[in-house]
């Protein structure tokens, strides 16, 4: 049992849930966010698609801040999988 569910009398799970809102808020508090969409590409994986695309943009861009992946292309031949494209939304921290 972890300390945070021994502090909360009822509804460990919604304490635990509120508690790490609230410490995600703190962190994110008074800040401004620009997105910018990118699309990384890659014959090993999305995953490496989407650390070329991440790695590309911080070589002129400041404060990367987080990302979501809005849509995954992959391009087929001899019924493989020879290459991938991922498109995502990247949030830059305005200072």
């Amino acid at each position: 049992m972890c300390a945070m569910t021994r502090q909360c009398a009822s509804g460990a799970i919604a304490c635990t849930f509120f508690t790490n809102l609230k410490k995600k808020e703190e962190k994110m508090k008074d800040h401004v966010y620009k997105q910018i969409e990118l699309t990384g590409s890659s014959a090993k994986s999305s995953d490496d698609a989407i650390r070329t695309a991440i790695e590309k943009a911080s070589k002129t861009l400041r404060n990367l801040h987080w990302f979501e992946v809005t849509e995954t292309r992959g391009q087929i031949e001899d019924d493989k999988v020879v290459h991938w494209q991922v498109t995502i939304k990247v949030g830059l921290r305005i200072e």
